[in-house]
């Protein structure tokens, strides 16, 4: 089960303000990219869901995290359909992440009090998700859907939302300046803040520099 509540878990995403999204298929590999996000002040992690028996990597990952960064918060992402995130909600995942909105997800996430935030393109499915219990909702791919002008547009009738801009948000303060003065909750990001190279190439201090500078940038206009 989820180690982390509800609360704690929507807490740490408005306060950090930043998710990395990642996946890779060797569970030792995936924790130490954890491990160097961790250090920089990283608090929620997003582990996608998108390899062969991706569910069995993640539920070893989780128990190592456990241990080696006891504060951080890893939850699933990429999770498309009912089973799927049950199947995560039973492996010990703290939130869901979708890049679509699946009002079943919605019930089988409220029934366990596991966060989910479903991804949304507009101001219907928007308030749909909320209607279902979503607090945070995912805009998604963030640049398609109209960017920081789109996060403007929906607070401005419905300030109460909260927002995840995936997709397009850059780790530089030129990008993430505009998406927090737009009113995002929080940004997720994956290949741009965990580069390819990095992760082959088994660099930690480099992406923890990287998530130590975006946290920072974040921090000066949240």
């Amino acid at each position: 089960m989820a180690q982390f509540n509800k609360i704690q878990v929507l807490e740490a995403m408005q306060t950090t303000g930043l998710t990395p999204v990642f996946y890779h298929s060797d569970p030792a590999t995936a924790e130490s990219i954890v491990q160097a996000c961790y250090i920089a002040g990283v608090r929620v992690f997003e582990f996608t869901n998108r390899g062969e028996m991706a569910h069995e990597t993640f539920a070893q990952l989780l128990k190592s995290v456990r241990t080696s960064c006891p504060k951080m918060i890893l939850g699933a992402g990429s999770i498309v359909d009912t089973a799927t995130a049950a199947l995560y909600i039973q492996s010990g995942a703290n939130f869901i992440v979708s890049p679509a909105f699946n009002p079943d997800i919605a019930k089988t996430c409220n029934r366990r009090l596991v966060p989910y935030i479903a991804g949304c393109g507009t101001v219907t499915e928007i308030s749909a998700a909320q209607e279902a219990g979503c607090d945070i909702c995912k805009i998604f791919p963030a640049d398609s859907v109209g960017g920081t002008s789109f996060v403007r547009s929906i607070l401005a009738p419905m300030p109460w939302t909260m927002i995840m801009a995936t997709g397009a948000v850059e780790p530089t303060e030129e990008s993430l300046s505009e998406w927090f003065r737009a009113g995002v909750t929080c940004v997720g990001m994956g290949s741009k803040l965990l580069a390819v190279a990095s992760v082959k190439s088994g660099y930690s201090e480099t992406i923890t520099s990287l998530c130590n500078k975006v946290l920072s940038i974040i921090k000066k206009y949240k």
